[in-house]
Formats: structure tokens, C-alpha cells, sequence
């Protein structure tokens, strides 16, 4: 498919192509797109998806590149990018709405300017806002589930829905959005007033703490297994003696075992295979199995 001469009248943002997806991946690692599109507002979001539907061209959405390995090959058709380039916030008394493309450690930040707490201990988790949404993503015993007012999502097709909490369905790194195949568009958070001014204390808290436990400076994917009943996957993998174990540029972090990192040039399979050879190890010392939480997408 002639990608170029299809998109070339079309107002959806930047439009890029044949770009190395490792280039927006915090592992550093992923094969090229096709189509690369950088969407600014909602309208061209919906636009771009109507206009992949009806050209047959298959969407991928990548936020800012954590929790995802992308293959060595690739990803065919349409990759939208929803980044920097879709990170609006606004602030409405005590609710908190942020587009998909937000990080959350900006969101937090921009909560406290506004004199309002309750994203500190989720302000470190890396990537979008729109992917922590899906995946219900969590630190320190708090969720989006427990902070999440509304959603604002889209169909693969273009169509728009909003739902309430109580529509989402989380639960554990899960909600409506995997269940009904759905892009998070924009999430508005019921926060609470700093009365106390306490936010800025505690943010500084849970960074400080993240900064000494986890390996922020190397190319990871964040916590690259799921937490299994009844114990944690950095302390199995800790006790298994693969703190530091390396294969290549594939190596468990030596800061916090729960991090598989790239070292330098790894690449999607080689990854794919270290990820499965540590947890065969775990899961043949100690008889707990270890789910991949990272997302593999891309042409296999």
C-alpha cells in the first residue's frame, strides 16, 4: 500500500514515515511503522480512526512507550502515537481532566500546583495516562480505579463513548478498556483539596523513594511480570540468585529484580526469550508462575 500518496492530503497532525518504533519505546527496542501519526486535538483522533476504518489500514496505539515490546519487525499499518503531542490538562475545582498523552507524574505535578492531592503515590509509574487508565495501573496501595471519576474513550472505528467508574470494570491491571477494545481518550480524577498542604511533602516522598529502589536510569519497560498470589516477582527472582543475571544486553536489574532492562542493543526476540528463560528458572525453583505484564505488539 502506497502509505504516502494515501495520507498526503489528509489534516490528522505529523504525519511520519517508516519510523523506528525503539525511538518511542523506554526499552529502547522495536522494528519500524508504516505510518507514524502524531494527532493534537480529539477531533483529528477521530478523524485519523474513521479514516484508517474506511481504508482498511489497521491502528496500533502506543502512548509514551513503557510496558510495551514491540517486535523486531514491526508494526503494520497506522501507529498512533498519543504523547506529547496530546497532553492537555485542566483542572475544575477538585476534578482533574488529562488527555491519554499525559504523563502522570505531570499530571500529579500539575495537581499540586492547583493545591490538590491524591496522584502522589501513583506520580512515578512511567508512561500515559491513557495506558495507566487501561491497565488500571497502581503504587503504593493506591489505582486509577480508586481516583478515576469519568473516561473519554473511541472505538477503533471512530465512535465515542464516555463512561462513569462503575462502567470501567477494573480490577487488577485490567478495565473496559481491553475488554471492549477501546483507545482512552482523556480521564477526569476526583482529587481531593490540599487543605494541609501536604502534596508537595509526600510527592517528594514517593519520588525519593522510587529514585532509590528502581533502575529509573537504565532502558526498561517498568516491572516486567505481573504480581503473582502470594508473593512478589522481584522477590522470587531475587531469591532464584538472578539479581544482575544478564544474557547479552538482556540483563534483571541489579536495583530492583522486578525490572528486566536493555543494556544496550537487545533486541524484541532476544527480550522475549530472557523474559521466559527467568521465569521457567522461578517457576522451577519455587513452583510460582510468572505472567509477562508488558505488552508484546507488532507484526510476529
Amino acid at each position: 500500500m502506497d502509505y504516502k500518496s494515501l495520507y498526503k492530503d489528509e489534516d490528522f497532525g505529523e504525519i511520519l514515515f517508516n519510523q523506528l518504533l525503539k525511538d518511542y519505546t523506554t526499552w529502547g527496542i522495536g522494528g519500524p511503522s508504516d505510518v507514524l501519526v502524531k494527532v493534537k486535538s480529539k477531533e483529528q483522533l477521530q478523524n485519523l480512526l474513521q479514516f484508517n476504518h474506511k481504508n482498511n489500514i489497521p491502528t496500533t496505539v502506543i502512548g509514551r512507550g513503557s510496558n510495551l515490546l514491540v517486535t523486531d519487525k514491526g508494526i503494520r499499518g497506522c501507529v498512533l502515537l498519543l504523547a506529547d503531542n496530546y497532553d492537555f490538562i485542566s483542572v475544575d475545582g477538585n476534578k482533574l481532566t488529562a488527555y491519554a498523552g499525559c504523563k502522570l507524574n505531570s499530571a500529579a505535578l500539575f495537581a499540586i500546583e492547583n493545591f490538590l492531592t491524591g496522584m502522589e503515590e501513583i506520580s512515578g509509574i512511567p508512561g500515559s495516562v491513557g495506558g495507566a487508565v487501561a491497565m488500571n495501573a497502581g503504587a503504593y496501595g493506591k489505582e486509577i480505579k480508586d481516583l478515576c471519576l469519568s473516561v473519554n474513550a473511541f472505538d477503533y472505528f471512530g465512535n465515542e463513548y464516555n463512561f462513569t467508574n462503575d462502567q470501567m470494570n477494573f480490577s487488577y491491571r485490567h478495565s473496559k478498556i481491553f475488554d471492549d477494545n477501546l483507545i482512552v481518550s482523556s480521564a477526569t480524577f476526583n482529587l481531593t483539596y490540599d487543605e494541609n498542604n501536604e502534596a508537595k511533602a509526600k510527592y517528594e516522598d514517593y519520588t525519593n523513594r522510587r529514585a532509590s529502589k528502581q533502575p529509573l536510569d537504565k532502558k526498561s519497560a517498568g516491572s516486567t511480570f505481573k504480581r503473582p498470589e502470594g508473593s512478589y516477582a522481584s522477590k522470587l527472582i531475587d531469591e532464584c540468585g538472578l539479581r544482575g543475571y544478564a544474557v547479552g544486553d538482556c540483563a534483571v536489574s541489579q536495583k530492583h529484580c522486578g525490572f528486566i532492562i536493555n543494556k544496550g542493543n537487545a533486541t524484541s526476540e532476544e527480550m522475549l526469550k530472557f523474559i521466559d528463560h527467568v521465569a521457567n528458572i522461578v517457576y522451577e525453583k519455587t513452583g510460582f508462575k510468572l505472567e509477562r505484564e508488558v505488552k508484546l505488539i507488532g507484526e510476529k
